[in-house]
């Protein structure tokens, strides 16, 4: 992709990289991110050695997070809780550990941080926190948890920060945003990527409604 890319002008070939490096952090084979970004198994293969091309040192960092752990027989995060090793543990998790373990640890500071500031969490979702807040101080709510996460992330990765994202309705252009993630009354949250299953599923919810209606008429 041109350095200028964005998730709007390369979101289709975006996606492929972003499959792609959430799978090789539990070594994911070729075969099955084939299967994931429906690709040909060849295509697959190659982005998995262009990643371990690209990304040397973080490759050298999870082998001897691996080799820590089988040598030691534990690994842990930054807070200390610790999964035990012994021989029927596998190598793949050991791998991912220390992305989920420390990214939970990231959330759950971030839940206590937010809630402690008088934000209203309703709870954590995958990476992202859900808060609710009367439309008066919304915004301020939003930039409050904004700034809670990247503090909770600075706390756990000894200083690097993450960015976080949270559209509106229009974005800094003053264009729309087809899917939001700040939801006001009456309106209510969507998601592109289950977009078409919740107008399938909708859609069959209907059928079946109107079956049924029809059953209790006749």
């Amino acid at each position: 992709m041109p350095p200028e890319a964005t998730k709007e002008t390369h979101g289709a070939i975006r996606e492929l990289y972003k499959q792609c490096v959430l799978g090789v952090q539990y070594q994911m084979g070729e075969r099955t991110l084939a299967g994931r970004i429906g690709q040909p198994p060849i295509y697959a293969r190659e982005l998995l050695r262009a990643h371990r091309e690209t990304y040397r040192k973080f490759w050298a960092w999870s082998d001897a997070a691996v080799n820590q752990a089988m040598l030691h027989g534990s690994i842990n995060t930054v807070f200390g809780w610790t999964i035990h090793v012994d021989a029927t543990t596998n190598p793949r998790f050991l791998r991912n550990f220390p992305m989920q373990g420390n990214g939970s640890e990231i959330l759950r500071l971030a839940c206590c941080l937010a809630t402690e500031r008088g934000v209203q969490v309703c709870g954590p979702i995958h990476d992202a926190l859900l808060i609710i807040a009367p439309l008066d101080r919304l915004e301020a709510d939003i930039a409050t948890t904004r700034a809670a996460m990247a503090e909770a992330s600075r706390i756990v990765l000894g200083g690097f920060e993450l960015r976080t994202e949270c559209l509106d309705v229009f974005d800094e252009a003053g264009k729309p945003n087809p899917f939001p993630q700040v939801i006001r009354y009456p309106h209510r949250y969507m998601d592109k990527r289950g977009f078409t299953m919740w107008n399938t599923v909708m859609r069959l919810v209907g059928e079946s409604n109107n079956y049924f209606q029809i059953r209790k008429t006749a």
